[in-house]
């Protein structure tokens, strides 16, 4: 199981919110950069980046920023954040993303992730935020009726790469993760699941461990390395 640092990015700053409110925001780092050289200097073997700004317009809005990172760094990274048409994949694979994450397209047009996957194979995540099993969208702004077990199956025989699921009650909370919501996840579908939301010590990276034999490959930490309740390296060490 790989273990996967997160910087969140809102207005050129490297920022965490709580349970994604945008005006629940703690800044960590105005150096985008630096933070993305500190997590791959602590063994970091791939960067989460999300374009936040980008998430709630529906665009991209941090490429500069992005760019700046790819080209400090030699570890992959996956990013996601309003990308929702085939220039915004384009973009992000021009400037050396491995994979870009699909979220609330995939909600509102799962043919256009089965378009991706055809047009850029093995390099496209789907993003399924849920709260109380239920996905939502648009920044995490909407949550609609649709649970995450049944739209994680649509895009079950599409090629997705794999499926980000994150917990957004859990997420910046520091309460640990959803155990049993990622487990579900994870035994509905083959498709590899990256768990999200929660994780706050090292006890929270060897439950999801114990899951890696259902189909989880790897975790997203965020607030919990930023505060130092999570050591990277420590984590990385156990999840291996």
């Amino acid at each position: 199981m790989i273990v996967i640092p997160a910087i969140d990015i809102k207005g050129g700053k490297c920022v965490r919110l709580v349970q994604g409110r945008m005006d629940q925001e703690t800044v960590y780092s105005d150096n985008l950069v630096e933070m993305a050289k500190k997590w791959e200097g602590m063994g970091a073997e791939l960067l989460h980046l999300v374009d936040l700004d980008g998430a709630v317009a529906g665009e991209p809005k941090n490429t500069d920023a992005i760019e700046a990172i790819a080209d400090a760094i030699s570890i992959p990274f996956q990013v996601g954040g309003g990308i929702r048409d085939l220039d915004s994949i384009n973009l992000y694979l021009s400037i050396g993303a491995s994979r870009v994450i699909l979220g609330t397209i995939a909600y509102k047009d799962p043919y256009f992730v089965k378009d991706a996957c055809l047009k850029h194979h093995g390099r496209i995540i789907v993003g399924i935020d849920a709260r109380d099993g239920k996905v939502a969208i648009q920044g995490w702004e909407k949550v609609t009726e649709k649970l995450a077990t049944e739209l994680a199956k649509e895009f079950e025989a599409e090629g997705v790469a794999g499926i980000i699921y994150t917990d957004i009650s859990r997420d910046g909370m520091l309460k640990g993760p959803n155990i049993e919501g990622t487990k579900a996840l994870a035994q509905s579908v083959k498709i590899p699941i990256i768990a999200s939301g929660g994780v706050s010590n090292i006890e929270d990276i060897k439950r999801l461990k114990e899951l890696e034999a259902v189909g989880v490959v790897g975790v997203i930490t965020g607030k919990a390395i930023y505060t130092g309740s999570l050591d990277l390296t420590e984590a990385i060490r156990v999840a291996k």
